[in-house]
């Protein structure tokens, strides 16, 4: 039997050279895992309106085309207004993820300033930083717009302030003499919502030529002016023609001007002339007729020196206010006694003058002040001032009730040669006259003395009537421009005073008119006024000068002019009346009237009498009956009807007579109407005769016999009338014998037919 060997125990060490690989993987994961921590971005969330071309691990995060961080998640925001990006951040960038830090979409965007965001064509949209350096913040809402050009940016920032953009839009080019300097960073809408700010930057190389009197004006597109002697195009450049810009420059004058202050804003003009023309002036119109906003000159001694720019007409439309931007070098004549004015085209027979004004309508014209401080707000005055009243010459003052169709500069006639104008006018003290001051030059004041008169010569004095028309007019110069003429009847007179006031007659006929002059009264004098003619017998032969009314206020006061006969019509027992139309559907009469208006009429006295110059105008022409020849006859009714003077009398519906009044009776219980039967016809009526009232329409209704309407004559129907019939008998009538009228014939009478010869 084999004996068994004692094995021999050794002890061994607890360390064995496996564990090598797992501590080895240890330290592996752990320097991974605290390189994954220090690498580790930091993760944020952005806000964008929407997610289009977004794309979670590949949409990079780009600051100055160097990848800051990416898009790991993308997803629509919880109120569905937009998507949220979670955006992973690289660590390096975390101190710059302050508040203001600001992110936007990079997108192709391609106008006629340019193309940006190419490259975006071929990386793919990406997100733009921002950067600012600040504590964390991890929530942004990202720009709908890449942001303006950073105020950091060496150069010069500051600010313009327009009425409205225009064409202007962020990257529109700014140019100094036509190279580009700048470009609009942004703009936006002023507090008082009234202007608009654009932020303007200007590269540091040109920052120098920005001025403090340095004029700013929009160069967008087109600048078109012309007239009868031409027209202008402007613009800056081709890029500004389609996408707007701004240009600016240093007026001459202002050679040494300061630098600009970059908090002080400046003024965006509207284009080159205004900015030209920059002096701002407040002006108060009284009305804006043929005024045009960006058109309308204002002109000193035929020169432009400003335009009107634009025209306020308030919250209640009651007081416009024009904004005049004046040349500059008008700045120390702009005195607070300066004057502005509106000016028309004039038109004379020597030619056209302000044809520019004629074409584009009225213009303002001023006349700088001689002291006085700087002013900037001015009044319009309502009419031109008044010339230089310090020229050898007569100076006289005429009053007139009406100004016309006078103006500043009207001429003064002399057998239609000019020897003087019009050099002012305004109202007299009691504001009942107009006070017209004018001017006769020095080598025709030999013309003028206490004789001179002078009358009003503008426009055309038109007299007419069914006979025709008259048409007068002092000249064609007058006719256009107005004017005044004047006459000296005696040249040996006593000469005028310097400045005294003589009258201004309306027309020639009242300025060199002579004859009797007699006053009228009358209750009304509706139709009646100055130049009324008087006439006899179809002639004028004098006219009215003055209506007014008597101091009770009860009467018409006419003043009348004799020319003709006047110390014949200036008599006792001279009659007036006024003939007015008289319209009928059977008769009318005075047709001429209508057009030349009502007129007066004279019926001289038969014997001349004493001197009488007050005379009382009747109602109606005085009765002739008694010069007449005829039958006068007086019919008695209980009442008048429609009967009145000048109705025919009839017989067998054949006129015979007239009517020549009809008055009451002395009881005043009847109504006497006299009637005048023709010489002819007076045998037809006999002591027998029986009279009745023609007017209107009788109606006779019966059961058996019907309706029966009777009248007498279509004329008798409309405007009344007498009818008459005779038996055979022999009686004969006496003058102003009585016969009752009756309201209707009867049977029997209408069957009377005597044998009656009429006289040849």
């Amino acid at each position: 039997m084999t004996e068994l060997l004692t094995p021999e125990i050794r002890k061994t060490s607890h360390w064995s050279a496996i564990w090598i690989l797992p501590l080895l993987a240890l330290l592996i994961g752990l320097w991974l895992l605290w390189r994954a921590f220090s690498e580790a971005g930091v993760e944020i969330r952005v806000q964008f309106a929407d997610g289009e071309g977004i794309q979670v691990n590949k949409t990079q995060v780009m600051h100055k085309g160097i990848a800051v961080g990416r898009v790991i998640d993308l997803h629509v925001s919880e109120n569905l207004q937009g998507v949220e990006a979670t955006v992973e951040i690289n660590r390096e960038a975390r101190e710059y993820l302050s508040r203001d830090t600001r992110f936007w979409l990079v997108k192709p965007r391609v106008s006629l300033a340019g193309v940006t965001g190419l490259e975006t064509l071929v990386s793919g949209i990406y997100i733009a930083i921002d950067p600012v350096k600040g504590d964390l913040h991890r929530e942004f809402q990202a720009l709908r717009e890449p942001p303006p050009l950073s105020d950091r940016l060496p150069g010069l920032h500051f600010t313009l302030k327009a009425e409205r953009l225009g064409s202007l839009e962020q990257g529109s080019p700014v140019y100094y003499r036509q190279i580009q300097v700048g470009q609009v960073k942004n703009y936006r809408l002023a507090e008082d919502q009234r202007t608009v700010e654009l932020q303007i930057y200007i590269e540091e190389p040109y920052a120098p030529l920005v001025r403090k009197h340095t004029r700013f004006w929009n160069a967008g597109g087109l600048t078109f002016s012309g007239g009868l002697s031409g027209f202008k195009l402007r613009t800056e450049s081709l890029v500004s023609l389609a996408t707007g810009g701004i240009a600016f420059a240093t007026p001459e004058h202002r050679a040494d001007s300061p630098p600009t202050d970059p908090a002080l804003p400046f003024r965006l003009y509207d284009d080159y002339e205004s900015a030209e023309a920059g002096l701002k002036v407040m002006l108060k119109l009284r009305d804006v007729a043929g005024l045009q906003a960006g058109r309308t000159p204002v002109m000193y001694n035929g020169v432009q020196v400003g335009t009107l720019k634009k025209i306020d007409m308030g919250r209640d439309f009651a007081q416009p206010v024009a904004e005049l931007t004046m040349d500059p070098r008008t700045e120390e004549l702009l005195l607070a006694s300066s004057e502005f004015w509106m000016v028309k085209p004039s038109i004379s027979l020597a030619g056209i003058s302000g044809l520019e004004a004629l074409v584009q309508g009225n213009y303002l014209a001023v006349r700088f002040g001689k002291q006085g401080s700087p002013g900037r707000e001015f009044n319009i005055l309502a009419k031109a001032p008044p010339l230089n009243i310090d020229a050898p010459g007569v100076h006289l003052v005429l009053s007139a009730p009406r100004l016309g169709s006078l103006e500043i500069g009207s001429p003064l006639l002399y057998r239609q040669m000019r020897v003087g104008s019009v050099q002012s006018y305004e109202l007299s003290r009691d504001r009942q006259q107009v006070l017209i001051g004018v001017h006769i030059e020095a080598q025709h004041a030999g013309l003028i003395n206490a004789s001179t008169r002078f009358w009003n010569a503008s426009g055309v004095r038109l007299k007419g009537g069914l006979g025709g028309i008259d048409l007068h007019s002092e000249s064609l110069q007058t006719l256009l421009l107005g004017g005044i003429a004047l006459d000296t009847p005696d040249p040996q007179a006593r000469p005028l005073a310097p400045g005294q006031r003589v009258r201004l007659f309306d027309d020639e006929q009242q300025a060199l008119s002579r004859g009797q002059v007699l006053e009228l009264s009358l209750p009304r004098g509706d139709g009646l006024q100055e130049g009324t003619p008087l006439r006899y017998r179809g002639l004028q032969i004098g006219h009215v000068e003055q209506v007014e009314l008597s101091g009770d206020l009860e009467q018409v006061l006419l003043r009348v002019r004799v020319e003709q006969a006047g110390e014949r019509i200036a008599r006792v027992g001279s009659r007036f009346w006024v003939v007015r139309p008289q319209l009928g559907l059977v008769r009318s009469e005075h047709l001429d009237t209508l057009i030349s208006g009502p007129y007066l009429e004279v019926q001289p006295a038969v014997r001349p009498g004493p001197v009488q110059t007050r005379f009382t105008v009747e109602e109606q022409a005085p009765n002739a009956v008694q010069r007449e020849a005829g039958l006068p006859l007086v019919l008695s009714t209980p009442r008048r009807g429609s009967l009145k003077a000048g109705v025919a009398v009839t017989y067998r519906e054949m006129p015979v007579g007239k009517v020549t009044r009809v008055e009451l009776g002395p009881r005043a219980d009847r109504v006497l109407v006299h009637i005048l039967i023709e010489p002819r016809y007076a045998p037809l009526v006999r002591g027998g005769s029986r009279f009745w009232n023609a007017s209107g329409i009788g109606v006779e209704v019966g059961l058996l016999k019907g309706a029966q309407i009777r009248t007498e004559s279509l004329e008798a129907l409309l405007e009344g009338g007498i009818a008459f019939a005779t038996p055979e008998e022999p009686r004969p009538v006496q003058p102003g014998q009585t016969f009752a009228l009756f309201e209707q014939p009867e049977e029997e009478w209408l069957q009377w037919a005597p044998h009656i010869t009429l006289k040849p």
